[in-house]
């Protein structure tokens, strides 16, 4: 097989798949896993499929596709508000934050006090919405757009990410699992948000009741990376009780 054969192998395979582990890759291809490795480093550098760890990710998102921005604003829209409108009061002037690319978030960003601050986002809507604020400092992170999310993802969205350190992230996602941790519904959205997680002092979980007890397409943070969590009332107080007792401070409104 020649290279440019096997790339295009590569590519099908991923993009027919999701996702898939480089040794599985190995044998399909009859090469070294560092052939594949290297294969894999200049197919993401092409576009053509995002690296993961242990193996490569479909840039299509065929398998695990995200849900509509405009789906995703009716979905439990008023325990949204509610969360955010309590998410808001975590905020101190001088504050520098990030928020994700979450309809929450978005709802943070169209309530939030003009106060000085800084605000690092990786969501189009948030950015916009935050535009006509101008004691708000507002950093975009570029990337590749995620056009249901309206987001940015991929390498350069992650190495943006590299510059900064926060006081507080406000992050949203899919799933939270006492065992599994914090999940979301694709592995781009997943990086973007381990990022988010790992530049902050201060990490606040944005979910409300029905994610609790989830577990998503892919992990991208432990419960003990979150300091704090905000949630709607419908939650079961057996879950609380089991996220305090991770030292979780939990908010519920």
């Amino acid at each position: 097989m020649l290279v440019a054969e096997r790339y295009d192998y590569i590519v099908q395979l991923v993009n027919e798949r999701g996702s898939i582990r480089v040794t599985e890759l190995s044998e399909l291809c009859e090469v070294t896993e560092e052939t594949i490795r290297r294969d894999l480093d200049k197919l993401e550098q092409a576009g053509r499929l995002r690296r993961s760890h242990g193996g490569a990710v479909s840039v299509k998102e065929q398998q695990h596709p995200e849900t509509p921005y405009f789906e995703r604003e009716v979905v439990s829209a008023e325990e949204k508000k509610r969360i955010a409108q309590e998410a808001i009061k975590l905020i101190a002037p001088k504050d520098r934050i990030i928020l994700d690319a979450s309809t929450t978030a978005w709802y943070m960003a169209a309530s939030m006090p003009d106060i000085p601050m800084t605000v690092l986002t990786n969501s189009i809507k948030v950015a916009i919405e935050l535009a006509n604020k101008e004691k708000i400092e507002v950093i975009s992170t570029g990337g590749i757009l995620a056009p249901k999310s309206l987001s940015y993802v991929g390498p350069l969205a992650e190495r943006s990410l590299d510059a900064y350190h926060v006081d507080k992230a406000f992050v949203s996602c899919k799933g939270v699992h006492l065992e599994k941790g914090i999940s979301e519904s694709n592995e781009l959205q997943g990086r973007i948000k381990q990022k988010i997680v790992g530049m902050a002092d201060q990490v606040i979980l944005l979910a409300d009741s029905s994610k609790f007890g989830v577990q998503a397409f892919t992990s991208f943070a432990d419960l003990s990376d979150v300091t704090d969590i905000v949630t709607d009332i419908a939650i079961s107080e057996e879950f609380v009780q089991s996220l305090r007792q991770l030292q979780i401070h939990v908010t519920t409104v």
